[in-house]
């Protein structure tokens, strides 16, 4: 029995090797949590750690689906099927579920939505650096950074709209 068990911890992550799954665990992590830091330095509901989490689970949940693809369940490889949106749906739906936990209506005003965007996002890098786009996630990143702090530089400048039970 303890031959059995020590075969299975050491199976082999054919075709990804552990470097690799490593690799792209860390970057999704890095990536999410640069989201993360973000949204702390300005006092959001959802920091780093949360941001992390979610891009290292989206990270996993598609490693483990090519895991399973690669894998030859019972000598009958051909038989498998992957829909690839299938997977992208359930990560969405997920992180759909934990973001809209961060949108309040407060008085008429909508608070959390940028945050929510951030967590959806971090589901997504994490997604790609599971996929190996590791450079398309950092693209990611650097685009909603920039977003992030240039929009919000203009947007101090830009007059709020009147009220609606105010005159025009």
């Amino acid at each position: 029995m303890s031959d059995v068990l020590i075969a299975e911890l050491g199976r082999s992550t054919d075709p990804l090797q552990f470097a690799v799954l490593v690799l792209r665990i860390l970057a999704a992590m890095v990536l999410g949590g640069t989201i993360g830091w973000e949204r702390h330095l300005h006092n959001k509901p959802a920091g780093m750690r949360t941001h992390m989490m979610i891009s290292l689970a989206a990270c996993v949940f598609t490693l483990v689906a090519l895991g399973m693809i690669a894998t030859d369940w019972g000598g009958d490889a051909g038989r498998v099927r992957f829909d690839p949106l299938r997977l992208v749906v359930a990560v969405t739906s997920g992180v759909a579920f934990l973001a809209a936990g961060t949108i309040i209506n407060a008085r008429g005003h909508v608070h959390g939505l940028t945050t929510g965007a951030g967590m959806w996002l971090a589901g997504a890098l994490g997604m790609a650096c599971g996929a190996g786009q590791i450079p398309l996630a950092a693209l990611a990143t650097v685009m909603a950074l920039l977003v992030l702090w240039v929009l919000r530089r203009i947007e101090r400048d830009i007059p709020d709209p009147p009220a609606d039970d105010e005159p025009h």
